[in-house]
């Protein structure tokens, strides 16, 4: 048993990537190896999300394909796990029954156990409706996790969600928000720094409301403290302080939770990156409010105003839906105007679709009709594009720092990087450069979804440690 490896298939967020590094960690652990071929794998697991609509025909799709796999060696096995598992449940193992385990979001720390238990006794399917509060593995990043690099991390600060957003089945399958200690997501930071790790990611579903559950819970254990205020702000302030750290990010806040500290603590510290992601979502105050989102679009533009005069070089990405239930071409004109302004850096742009189990599903009689929400979606495309190409074309001839992700995947004999605004370049170098290295790269073009340069200095070599493949002795 000591040979069989395993796959790991991750659909959605950077909430679910963590989840799966965890799974992965945790095989690894039990004594598995990783194979990044699915078809050589004795485990294959899928990571589900269930933001958007074709995630079921993704899910059973894959599975259709893996019920000849399975059946091809015995003793294979396959895991479906994730938002979509959390949400669906049975009808997971009612659509596949050749799956060996359903599990949830809650219980990704019984991975190998659900995996043995599968194995001894046949197929399981095991969902907790919330998380344990006393368990220990409640957040990712207390479990084994494998980083597919080692030069960055993410770091599970909250779980959950309180928000009532009403196309956002999240809250549903994540459960409600709560807040990992400060001193816990401290140490890890430092421990993650040992190891090499010069980049870390917050990860929340609502990172800038991390903390007010646990004032709340403070209060209620005598505290005086009277307001219920997110403590955000100064989690970012004690992680930037860590030495060894070279950058940190966060993802993703909520413009209704957006605090002038937080602002004022990206402002001040060198260390935090130049980067916001900032969902709008709609510039219709209207639409705004049959979302639930719990802010105007002007709201929105004063404390994004805010953001950019506190901030120094800010770069700004964003979350828009068109086609919301009741949507109409004001509304739609509206957004178009808001996004104009915003001069967004990019932009994650979808059509809304139904997820069962939210308020936006039952707005039936409102839904928008395709064609339109399509037709809005190439205009809006458009105001976007062409804010990204000006914003992009404004870095021409400058040095940007820069941290080598790879060789570029199209091009071998050029790298590929990241800035500290969280944009992509390509970009020439005359030395061979590992994963991880920081160096200046001077911008000589730009597109829309990337940069391209010339590698002038390199300003700092990596310290992690390289995986090598290591077979185990029988």
């Amino acid at each position: 048993m000591l040979d069989r490896k395993f796959h790991v298939r991750t659909f959605g967020c950077q909430m679910n990537a963590h989840d799966s590094e965890r799974i992965a960690g945790l095989l690894e652990t039990d004594g598995m190896q990783h194979t990044d071929v699915e078809a050589e794998a004795d485990v294959v697991v899928l990571n589900t999300c269930c933001i958007r609509e074709n995630a079921d025909d993704k899910l059973y799709g894959s599975l259709g394909w893996l019920k000849p796999w399975k059946e091809a060696r015995e003793g294979r096995q396959i895991v479906v796990a994730g938002c979509l598992a959390q949400k669906d449940r049975e009808i997971v193992r009612q659509k596949a029954p050749h799956v060996d385990v359903v599990m949830g979001t809650h219980n990704v720390h019984r991975t190998t156990e659900l995996l043995r238990t599968a194995r001894d006794r046949g197929a399981v399917t095991e969902i907790f409706d919330e998380a344990v509060l006393d368990d220990h593995a409640l957040f990712p990043s207390a479990l084994p996790a494998r980083r597919e690099t080692s030069y960055n991390a993410w770091v599970t600060i909250q779980i959950g969600c309180d928000n009532t957003c009403a196309y956002c089945i999240v809250p549903s399958v994540r459960g409600k928000e709560i807040s990992r200690s400060a001193d816990e997501i401290v140490d890890e930071v430092r421990m993650l720094v040992l190891s090499g790790v010069t980049e870390v990611t917050l990860l929340g579903q609502n990172v800038n409301s991390y903390g007010r559950d646990l004032a709340l819970a403070a209060r209620k254990a005598g505290s005086t403290e009277t307001k219920l205020r997110p403590q955000f702000a100064s989690l970012l302030s004690r992680v930037a302080d860590i030495e060894g750290i070279r950058r940190v990010r966060y993802t993703s806040p909520h413009p209704k939770d957006m605090t002038l500290d937080v602002l004022q603590t990206m402002g001040a510290k060198s260390t935090i990156c130049e980067h916001l992601h900032y969902p709008l979502q709609s510039g219709s105050d209207r639409v705004l409010s049959l979302m639930h989102r719990g802010y105007t679009a002007q709201k929105y533009l004063d404390r994004l105003a805010e953001a950019r005069s506190t901030i120094d070089d800010l770069a700004v990405s964003t979350d828009i839906i068109v086609g919301f239930p009741g949507e109409s071409e004001d509304d739609f004109q509206q957004s178009m105007e808001i996004a104009a302004e915003a001069e967004f850096d990019s932009a994650y742009l979808f059509i809304f679709s139904p997820r069962e189990g939210t308020t936006a599903a039952e707005m039936t009689d409102h839904f928008v009709e395709p064609s339109v929400a399509g037709e809005r979606f190439d205009r809006m495309k458009v105001v976007l594009d062409r804010s990204a190409v000006r914003k992009h074309r404004a870095r021409i001839g400058l040095l940007e720092e820069v941290v080598v992700e790879g060789r570029n995947k199209r091009d071998p004999d050029m790298f590929t990087g990241r800035t500290r605004q969280n944009k992509l370049v390509h970009f020439t170098a005359e030395d061979q450069l590992r994963v991880g290295t920081f160096g200046m790269v001077e911008i000589t073009d730009a597109a829309r979804f990337h940069l391209s340069g010339v590698l002038r200095e390199v300003t700092h070599l990596p310290t992690h440690r390289v995986r090598l493949p290591v077979q185990a002795a029988i």
